[in-house]
């Protein structure tokens, strides 16, 4: 297999925001997500969102500066809410998923799952559903309550991120966006949804667990 290389133009890193790098190389997740897919995804996608919001901070909203993607995704303006959400919830899309992953949890987050949900079997049946039948464009995610621990399954449309509601810890999300597997599913997204379970990240997922 050939291994593609990702490349960050310095440029950005210079600017108002950081942004955020992919943390593998694109030919990690394959077969499950092609490196085509993710080369794109990376570099068109996510670095665009992270283009347009430097480009308007830069012309419109100094005051900005210095803010992190968790303040901007509850900004007054819609267009910075937009472009901020995206940036990090493509940022967490990728720590959700590892070449390594796959399987299930353990510890304490497994025993959560099978609180809360019967089963692993469930969770996985009931998140891959919501995924699969996700309308439109979006994100399908594994949140925490933080008041009461509970766990549940929650999908937000377009930009939408659960850390808008600060009473909400995301665990995993799966990217929703038809970008993020028509190259190698096309428009089959359950197939997508089920090979998802392949790659994810559950180390990622313990550290955001809230025991």
């Amino acid at each position: 297999m050939n291994t593609v290389k990702r490349t960050v133009s310095r440029a950005f890193m210079a600017r108002s925001f950081g942004m955020p790098p992919l943390p593998y190389e694109y030919s990690e997740l394959a077969p499950v997500i092609s490196a085509e897919t993710l080369s794109f995804h990376y570099d068109k996608h996510h670095t665009g969102y992270f283009n347009k919001l430097t480009a308007h901070a830069e012309s419109k909203r100094p005051d900005l500066k210095g803010k992190s993607y968790e303040d901007m995704v509850v900004d007054q303006e819609k267009f910075v809410q937009n472009q901020a959400g995206q940036i990090y919830n493509h940022d967490f899309y990728w720590k959700s998923m590892s070449g390594t992953g796959g399987g299930e949890p353990t510890g304490a987050l497994a025993a959560k799952i099978a609180e809360d949900f019967g089963s692993f079997g469930e969770f996985k049946s009931q998140f891959q559903a919501a995924v699969g039948a996700h309308f439109g464009s979006g994100w399908v995610w594994l949140v925490q309550d933080k008041l009461n621990k509970k766990l549940a399954i929650m999908q937000t449309h377009d930009a939408g991120t659960p850390i808008a509601d600060p009473n909400l810890q995301p665990i995993i999300t799966c990217d929703a966006w038809e970008h993020a597997f028509y190259i190698d599913y096309r428009n089959d997204k359950p197939k997508y949804a089920e090979a998802y379970f392949k790659i994810v990240n559950w180390d990622f997922a313990a550290k955001n667990y809230i025991a």
